[in-house]
Order: C-alpha cells, then sequence, then structure tokens
C-alpha cells in the first residue's frame, strides 16, 4: 500500500475577495477648498495723434488731475521676449520676475492682469499707470476693488501717428458689482480728457500689430532698442522712422 509523501501541504484554495462597502456620496463626509480669482480690463479705442519724440513725458500728462503718482512702462528688449506671467511655465515667468521685479507692486499688479488677458504687448507698446480709484492693502497692493490702469500707446506702421488708448483694470479675492460702473465712467473722463490734448484727430478702432517672435531683428540707432522686427517702419520704443523703410 504506497504512503502518502511526508510533508506534503494541501492545495490552499484561493480566498474569496473582500466585499466592498458601499457608500453613499450624500452620506459621505469630506473636506473642500477653493479659491475664486476675478480679473477684469477695459479699453477704449484708440486715439490718433501726431508723430512727437517725448512719448515719455506726453504719456503721463493724460493723468494730470488723476493721479498724483504716474509709473512708465517702455516696451521691453529681446532679453525679455518670452516673458510672461504664468506660474505653470517656469521659465517664462521667470523671466517676467526679472522684468518687473524693480517695478512698484502698483505697477506689477496692473501688468499681470493686462498681460494675462492679453490686454497689453510690450514688446511694442508704452504703458503710463497709476492707481486712479481704490485703496491699497498693508503690503502696497491695490485692493481687489481698486481700479488701475492709464494710457498705451503704439506706433502706426502705415502712417507714423501715434495711437493712444486708455486701459483700466481691476480683481483678485473678491467682487463689488459697481466696480465697473466705476470704471466705465472713469475710462470716459480719461477718453475725454485725452480727446482735449492739442493734435488728437479721431477716435477710432485700430487695429493694433503682432509682434512676430524670430532671430530677425534689429537696434534703432537713436534709442538702441533692440527689439525691432525688420519690416518695421518706425521703432517701438522712440517712434524714430526707421531707414530703408
Amino acid at each position: 500500500m504506497p504512503l502518502p509523501f511526508i510533508g506534503a501541504k494541501k492545495k490552499q484554495q484561493p480566498a474569496a475577495p473582500a466585499m466592498r462597502v458601499a457608500l453613499p456620496p450624500d452620506t459621505l463626509e469630506s473636506e473642500s477648498s477653493s479659491l475664486r480669482l476675478h480679473y477684469q480690463s477695459m479699453s477704449s479705442h484708440g486715439v490718433r495723434m501726431p508723430h512727437v519724440d517725448n512719448v515719455p513725458v506726453l504719456l503721463p500728462r493724460f493723468l494730470e488731475g488723476f493721479a498724483t503718482q504716474v509709473e512708465l512702462v517702455e516696451p521691453l528688449d529681446e532679453t525679455f521676449q518670452n516673458a510672461a506671467p504664468q506660474l505653470l511655465r517656469p521659465q517664462v515667468a521667470l523671466e517676467w520676475i526679472n522684468a518687473h521685479h524693480g517695478r512698484s507692486q502698483i505697477a506689477r499688479h496692473a501688468l499681470f492682469i493686462l498681460e494675462t488677458l492679453d490686454g497689453i504687448d510690450l514688446a511694442y507698446e508704452t504703458f503710463a499707470l497709476a492707481l486712479l480709484a481704490g485703496d491699497l492693502d498693508a503690503e502696497g497692493f491695490p485692493r481687489f476693488d481698486a481700479i488701475v490702469g492709464g494710457p498705451i500707446s503704439f506706433w502706426d506702421e502705415a502712417t507714423g501717428d501715434l495711437i493712444v488708448r486708455i486701459a483700466l483694470c481691476w480683481g483678485g479675492e473678491g467682487t463689488k458689482g459697481d466696480t465697473q460702473r466705476a470704471a466705465q465712467r472713469l475710462l470716459a473722463r480719461l477718453v475725454a480728457n485725452m480727446l482735449a490734448t492739442q493734435g488728437a484727430t479721431e477716435l477710432g478702432r485700430v487695429e493694433r500689430p503682432v509682434a512676430v517672435i524670430g532671430e530677425q531683428r534689429t537696434s534703432c540707432p537713436h534709442c538702441g532698442f533692440r527689439q525691432i522686427d525688420r519690416r518695421a517702419h518706425y521703432c517701438p520704443k522712440c517712434g524714430l522712422r526707421l531707414a530703408g523703410n
């Protein structure tokens, strides 16, 4: 009679799958968080003005009677051509910080909103800005209901005229219903003040140029600005008529 193999183990049966506990969603307790940011900008049509050589002096004058401290932001050179306030893209965010870290809190607030909303392009536009309504917080930044802005200019490649528009922006952590109405009234007053300037000819929609990113760049012989497309007729920074165009 054959003997069973000593030490052999019986084949184990697979364990039965554990039963899943059903949790009704309406009975499950959880913790949630949210943050709502609301940014808004408003821009007028462009006012056409004759060619001038003192844009850094002209633009702040449009805010006389509206603000006492005006900051000027001129076009950025090729070093910061990719700068953008996008935190999820570290390289462009670092360029943006390096380009604007020396500016005031008010200027960084305005540029963050306008560049995020594609309301300004510092490849060719000049911006004179100030706090026009509202208050600052303890760190010197505009509150969510404060209105910041001013005139933005660029050169019309077809005529050589200076095109100036008014851009306002506001927002952050919070909303206030009458901020937009206050901005509309303020925009109307600023545009009327600009139209009263000597030399202003018309108010109408003017297509903003599209900045072309590429290697074919040249420098302005007058101000040294190094971010000029070779097809441009005027320097975006000083407005010099470029020879050969």
